[in-house]
């Protein structure tokens, strides 16, 4: 893997790593189609299969989002990921003219992320309801989003309403001691029988 890393890495000038046993490539907005055609074309390589386009969100990094694409070459029966840094301004340059697949790939990581790419044939929404608001998996995105839908019988139509939280939102840890359930979980009750088996064990030496 790291020879055909430096391969690839010598011929665009992306860098190259291995990391759990899988190639890694890291390039710029600027240089990634050149990247991704060469992957798809190079003997070498014949990444002809766009598995996947996914987003990462780093709020506290300046190029907060990671545009990471999963390749696959049957021919060589091997997969290579390349990541590219962008913030919430800048577009990255859509591969759908490289990957038919890309189309929609790039459109479920500007639904959920909002990363623009550039240059794209019908860059809109394809998860989310139309007049959504914000990008549901960015970090910053609140738990219980902005707005509710139900259906209204007085109006005989779906209506969005704005969320209104009838208590104040808590997240429960359930592993902790201080707001654990009290009910005994399936299982516990072991546990319990064990301690008890080793405290009577202890009072008999």
């Amino acid at each position: 893997m790291q020879e055909l890393g430096d391969h690839i890495a010598q011929a665009t000038g992306a860098t190259a790593s291995v990391r759990l046993g899988e190639l890694m490539l890291e390039t710029t907005g600027e240089k990634v189609l050149s990247l991704l055609g060469f992957l798809r074309d190079d003997p070498k390589c014949l990444f002809k299969q766009l598995v996947d386009i996914c987003g990462v969100d780093w709020p506290e990094r300046e190029k907060r989002f990671d545009v990471v694409y999963n390749l696959l070459s049957l021919k060589h029966n091997r997969r290579v990921r390349v990541k590219v840094q962008t913030d919430e301004s800048t577009p990255v340059p859509s591969a759908a003219s490289l990957y038919s697949a890309a189309s929609w790939f790039e459109r479920e990581t500007y639904d959920l992320y909002g990363v623009w790419f550039g240059d794209h044939p019908d860059l809109r929404r394809i998860l989310t309801d139309y007049g959504f608001e914000g990008h549901p998996l960015r970090k910053d995105f609140p738990l219980t989003g902005f707005v509710e839908v139900r259906w209204d019988d007085l109006q005989r139509r779906v209506v969005y309403e704005p969320v209104k939280l009838q208590q104040e939102f808590r997240r429960f840890d359930f592993l902790s001691p201080w707001e654990g359930t009290r009910a005994v979980l399936p299982g516990d009750e072991k546990a319990v029988e064990k301690v008890a088996e080793k405290a009577q064990e202890k009072g008999k030496s």
